[in-house]
């Protein structure tokens, strides 16, 4: 169950590539950021954003340049000790020996944990239960996703971090990396997720932040980031309309001969009005489809508002590359 008890609390967070002279890149500007206990919380931006350098702030590949980060009560770079069976990581690559077998691979990491999953059970979880003799190398790029994951699992972290966890899954694994999340959060681990599908974080996360440029520009539930956003309606009138024809005062209203597209930013209202107008007319709407903006719609309209990213991507650091601590990033 979510509580207010924070887990992971990030204050005044910044971290900087290179020198204090032009050649030097600032990734992360003063972040702040709080994930409660219990809840999964969605880390959003664009490529370059800064997504991957918070991520290893907070996991403890690397110390911050400024500001403080706490995960379970602990400096996570200088108490990396402390936190490491704790926590699982799921990073964007494991980079594990290739002539190890699966099941040789996940036994290597459930020997760090203190009360560690059964391998066997670990790797059914993940859906690699048939393939715990076949060598890493032998795997398809799916199935080595799937293998990260079962690594960031098996030590029963309390706290999971998962970068990207179902790029290269086909639909099928897709959906059920999604319910194992799920079940995971529902069972009480705190999971920290990055993601560039947008309907992942749509449908897992309890809040979200959207990153640009080092910084959160906004975030809470996925509720709170579209709620300003406009919403559709869409219909197709008997005859093709005129503006005239439809008064319906602060929406925007496009016409494509008889097809018709209302976008307003309250729903409800504009339904209502739409429905008496069309009534006192006698008019009938043909295929009425009503729907809120998507978190998709709001995350580009608000990328196109704050800008393009600077040129400089987030490096990706050696610590990283490596596969430290438990699994991807």
């Amino acid at each position: 169950m979510t509580s207010f008890s924070p887990v992971v609390e990030a204050r005044g967070l910044r971290r900087r590539y290179g020198s204090a002279q032009a050649s030097g890149f600032t990734a992360v500007r003063g972040l702040d950021l709080t994930v409660r206990r219990g809840e999964l919380f969605a880390l959003l931006g664009t490529n370059g954003a800064g997504k991957t350098s918070t991520m290893e702030l907070i996991e403890g590949l690397a110390r911050p340049t400024a500001g403080t980060v706490k995960v379970l009560g602990h400096d996570p770079f200088r108490e990396r000790a402390v936190l490491r069976p704790r926590i699982g990581i799921m990073l964007q690559e494991g980079g594990f020996p290739g002539d190890l077998t699966v099941a040789e691979t996940v036994t290597g990491w459930a020997a760090l944990a203190s009360t560690p999953r059964p391998v066997a059970q670990t790797l059914d979880l993940v859906g690699l239960g048939e393939r715990a003799a076949v060598r890493v190398k032998q795997l398809s790029g799916g199935e080595k996703r799937r293998l990260d994951l079962a690594v960031a699992l098996v030590g029963r972290p309390e706290v999971l971090f998962l970068d990207e966890p179902s790029t290269g899954l086909d639909p099928q694994a897709r959906a059920a990396v999604w319910e194992l999340v799920r079940e995971l959060r529902d069972e009480g681990t705190t999971i920290l997720l990055t993601t560039h599908y947008l309907e992942e974080a749509e449908q897992l996360a309890d809040r979200l932040a959207i990153m640009h440029q080092g910084r959160v520009v906004t975030g809470g539930t996925v509720a709170e980031v579209i709620a300003d956003r406009p919403a559709r309606i869409s219909f197709e009138l008997p005859e093709q309309p005129s503006s005239s024809l439809l008064p319906l005062p602060g929406t925007e209203v496009r016409f494509a001969g008889r097809k018709v597209t209302v976008r307003t930013t309250e729903l409800q209202r504009t339904l209502t009005e739409l429905l008496g107008w069309a009534d006192a007319q006698g008019v009938t709407l043909h295929g009425l489809d009503a729907r809120s903006a998507t978190l998709e719609e709001a995350f580009l309209a608000i990328a196109a508002e704050v800008g393009a990213p600077e040129p400089d991507d987030e490096p990706t650091t050696p610590a990283r590359r490596r596969g430290l601590i438990g699994a991807q990033r």
